[in-house]
């Protein structure tokens, strides 16, 4: 397959090269993210006139094709493309033509891969917190039960003081708490939608950013366009708070 890019290199890559920058072995994870990114980003501009209707509307059916076709299996990843916006981008420009070509209008890829990774990160936050809360009920139950389970309290590996199981399993509620408050915070920081940001100064076309931030059930757009593509301080954050959790559930 043809590169989407190029640059002043008078001979291909190098194969040892490509295979070192290639990332579709492990982003190939963003691929319903992508694609809904997409869809979503096709139907603004056909909502802006930017492309025709008509456009839009292969655009949008090739896109669900596709998503399709890999959730039942038959479309697989194939290493001849270096990433999966290259991989979702060549397969719908291979079903649909030309109209294909115009999906990437008033986007770059450095806000097509900063959205991809905020609605990643941001589902995994919320099936986080669903999973920490089921396990908050969980303590919460067993700490109602044992009330009254009276039990020594150790320090130094001595016994000190009196407790009981509940007062012991409500520490760990304490700390799953704070986990699941945590998380909800990393999330509200990065439920901003980056796309429309363009390659780092926006773009001339006339994007309907507020449109796609509401489609795609984000707060809002994002402020600072620089920011939002060269920024990944959300992610950072997230892995801390996922570090502590993990630390809370090995005690």
């Amino acid at each position: 397959m043809a590169q989407l890019w190029g640059g002043r290199f008078t001979k291909q890559t190098d194969d040892a090269v490509k295979a070192f920058n290639d990332s579709l072995g492990f982003d190939r994870r963003l691929y319903r993210q992508d694609i809904c990114g997409s869809m979503v980003h096709a139907r603004m501009l056909g909502k802006q006139g930017i492309i025709s209707a008509r456009d839009c509307e292969e655009i949008d059916q090739g896109l669900k094709g596709i998503l399709e076709d890999i959730e039942a299996g038959r479309l697989e990843f194939s290493t001849e493309y270096e990433d999966i916006h290259s991989f979702v981008e060549a397969n719908l420009i291979d079903r649909i033509g030309d109209a294909g070509k115009r999906l990437h209008t008033g986007r770059s890829r450095n806000d097509q891969v900063a959205l991809d990774m905020r609605l990643y990160t941001r589902e995994a936050a919320d099936r986080i917190r669903g999973q920490i809360l089921h396990l908050l009920s969980v303590i919460l139950d067993l700490m109602e039960e044992h009330k009254e389970t009276f039990m020594p309290g150790f320090t130094h590996l001595q016994k000190a003081q009196p407790t009981t199981l509940a007062h012991y399993l409500d520490a760990y509620f304490e700390m799953f708490r704070r986990d699941y408050l945590r998380v909800g915070d990393c999330r509200a920081r990065m439920n901003e939608c980056p796309l429309g940001a363009g390659a780092l100064a926006g773009t001339t076309y006339p994007l309907d950013r507020a449109y796609v931030a509401d489609e795609l059930d984000f707060d809002c757009p994002t402020r600072n366009s620089m920011d939002s593509v060269s920024d990944r301080d959300y992610l950072l954050e997230f892995l801390s708070a996922l570090s502590i959790l993990m630390m809370h559930l090995s005690r």
